[in-house]
Order: structure tokens, then sequence, then C-alpha cells
């Protein structure tokens, strides 16, 4: 059987969001959204985290601004303007809800895995802070081409896969074939998981596996 991890990155957006959360909700379907702390941090990106986390999802830090990715960032301060102003703001949030691990998904470029993933401060905090480190394996460019992102992403659902799948809660992204997506998604029999890919995580609660050194910038 196929599995399927669904997660949303960059939001929360007003004009988006709550229509995501909307087509899940009818499937009763849930998902990982990685949310930037730029929008996090007005009133209306808090009250769609808690919407989020009220209707079972799983939320975590997907850095602050999505701006440069941590392993080419110059700044010194990168990992406290990026990962903990993000956290700070989560953690009220996150607080509420047993929510399990504290997760983190580096901004990746255009979905690329590499070393300019994170650099090495920023390798210590999450250790150090416990997180788990969501990486991918499928991303369908839902943002660059919102008219076939979809049929990529069922493309990519072979026999026996798991497939942990990003898409974006942004403008110009999933949403106009979101719902044809789940629908086809499962007529084909795949089955939705909350489950991450194995393959897809170098770092579990500030444990380091395998696949780390090659997403860390020396």
């Amino acid at each position: 059987m196929t599995r399927l991890t669904l997660s949303f990155d960059n939001g929360p957006t007003p004009e988006i969001t709550p229509h995501v959360l909307e087509a899940l909700s009818k499937r009763g379907l849930k998902a990982y959204f990685f949310v930037l702390g730029k929008h996090v941090d007005t009133g209306e990106g808090r009250a769609l985290v808690e919407r989020m986390l009220a209707e079972g999802h799983r939320v975590g830090n997907h850095s602050y601004s999505h701006e440069v990715p941590l392993g080419d960032d110059p700044r010194g301060d990168a990992v406290e303007r990026e990962i903990v102003s993000t956290e700070r703001l989560l953690a009220p949030l996150l607080a509420r809800v047993s929510s399990g691990a504290k997760l983190f998904r580096p901004f990746g470029g255009g979905g690329i895995v590499g070393p300019h993933l994170l650099n090495a401060a920023a390798e210590r905090y999450l250790r150090e802070a416990a997180y788990t480190c969501v990486l991918w394996n499928d991303v369908p460019h839902d943002w660059d081409d919102p008219e076939g992102w979809a049929d990529r992403a069922l493309a990519a659902c072979t026999p026996g896969a798991h497939r942990l799948t990003v898409l974006h809660d942004i403008p110009g992204a999933c949403l106009a074939h979101l719902e044809r997506f789940l629908d086809e998604a499962r007529a084909r029999g795949i089955e939705f998981t909350l489950d991450l890919a194995e393959s897809c995580l170098p770092l579990v609660g500030g444990v380091a596996r395998e696949g780390l050194p090659a997403i860390v910038r020396s």
C-alpha cells in the first residue's frame, strides 16, 4: 500500500490557509503545517495556528523569514533570528495541546536537499533543544506550477512508497487542485497518515541520524 504524509509550508496566510483546513476537515484528514514566524507574528496568523492545532494537525517551525537557507546565511545571529524567534511565538500555542515532538523544517530553496539546509550553529541548537528535523521526499512544485502539481504528486505515489509531500498554503500554489488531488489519492487507495517517513528524519528528538551530516554546512 502507498502511504502519504501531507505537509504544508510557508503559511499561515489568511486568504488560503482556511480553505486548506476546510478541504482537509471535509475528508477527515490531518497534516503537518510548517509555519513562518513572520506570519505567526500577527493576530490572524496566531488564530490560524490555534485552529490548526484545535483540528488535530501538527505544527512545526519553518524559520521566521524564509529568505536564505541557514547553511548559506552569513549572519552570526541567524539561529536566533530564524529558529529561536519562531519558537518563542509557537511555544505558548503548542503548550496548550499534546503535540508531541518539537518539529523543524529547514528552508530548502526549491526543495533541494543538501548542505545549504543548516549551518553548524543551527545543527547544535536543534540538537540541544531536542528538535525533530523533518525533510521531504516529494516536492511537486505547486508554487511554480499550480496547474500541474497534482498530477506529479499522484504519479509519485508509487506502490509501496511512503511519500512525505511538500505543498504550500500560500497564494498561487496548491489550492486550486487540492481537493481533486485528495479525492483522486483516496480513490487510488492511497493511505493518508501522520507517520513521518523514516528517511526524511535526519534528527529525532535531538538525536542525530545517518542523514544529518549531508544537510549541514561544515
